[in-house]
């Protein structure tokens, strides 16, 4: 079955109706018609019975006996059938934000991470009877889904391991992977989920002191690295215009011997301190 919509009536003119049974009710008493007395008080509380307010996006799921009869997604003040059981439940947005999971990356690194779901219910049907629990359902499912992206994805990028996804480095397709992971496991309680992402993403205690370690380090290697490119790019370019100028012959020696000069004062982590020869 799929979720129906319940058009019930307008309360207004019920409780037109019920106010007329309140004002004859005591009449008929008086006059000592007792047997229309109780047919009356059914009446009045078979009418009261079905009134309900309904306020926005907070539906109704009546059943009658056990059976669904639909949705009533009409807001205001209605009256329906007093034998239905009215069930309330909300459509608006809810936002559930998960408590940080320790868990193992794709490189079995120890990590904690956190979500943050905004959800709201799409079909009441479902939510009402695929489902024991559908706000426990979407809390469970929702830490099944995180868990299973942190086991297919490394934290960070280590050396050349850049064209790979990361839960770190690729937060925009992480967290897309992640709002379309939730959705296919919603589907069965009629949950649509508005908005999936990471919220909380660090190493565990026990590596995290490692790890930051080894991410300095490799910050270092990457700017060394990059040091030394553009070091030895103005060295083939200091050689080359010396040599188009023609201000000096320099000897293969000489070259070599101006070719480090020139990398260790470029190089170097701290200033230069020049000899000037002055002989």
């Amino acid at each position: 079955m799929k979720e129906k919509t319940l058009n019930p009536i307008s309360g207004w003119p019920m409780l037109f109706v019920l106010l007329i049974l309140l004002a004859v009710t005591p009449v008929f008493a008086l006059l000592e018609i007792f047997a229309v007395v109780p047919v009356l008080i059914v009446l009045i509380l078979l009418i009261m019975m079905g009134f309900a307010s309904i306020e926005p996006n907070s539906y109704r799921v009546c059943t009658l006996f056990g059976e669904y009869k639909g949705t009533v997604k009409r807001e205001g003040f209605v009256w329906m059938n007093p034998l239905f059981k009215k069930d309330k439940i909300s459509v608006r947005a809810n936002s559930l934000q998960t408590e940080p999971l320790k868990v193992n990356d794709k490189e079995g690194n120890p990590i904690l991470i956190g979500a943050v779901v905004v959800w709201k219910v799409e079909d009441t049907y479902k939510a009402s009877f695929e489902v024991q629990n559908y706000h426990a359902y979407v809390h469970t499912q929702s830490e099944a889904a995180i868990r299973k992206l942190a086991a297919q994805y490394s934290y960070d990028h280590f050396e050349d391991e850049q064209a790979e996804v990361t839960l770190r480095g690729n937060s925009e397709e992480v967290n897309h992977i992640l709002e379309s992971e939730i959705s296919e496991r919603l589907q069965l309680a009629g949950i649509t989920i508005i908005e999936a992402r990471i919220a909380h993403l660090a190493y565990a205690s026990e590596i995290a002191g490692a790890m930051l370690q080894r991410q300095q380090a490799a910050a270092v290697v990457a700017a060394r690295t990059l040091i030394v490119e553009g070091a030895v790019g103005m060295v083939e370019m200091a050689l080359d215009k010396i040599s188009k100028r023609e201000l000096a012959n320099l000897t293969p020696d000489q070259k070599a011997q101006m070719v480090s000069n020139l990398l260790v004062v470029l190089c170097s982590e701290k200033p230069a301190s020049p000899v000037i020869n002055a002989g």
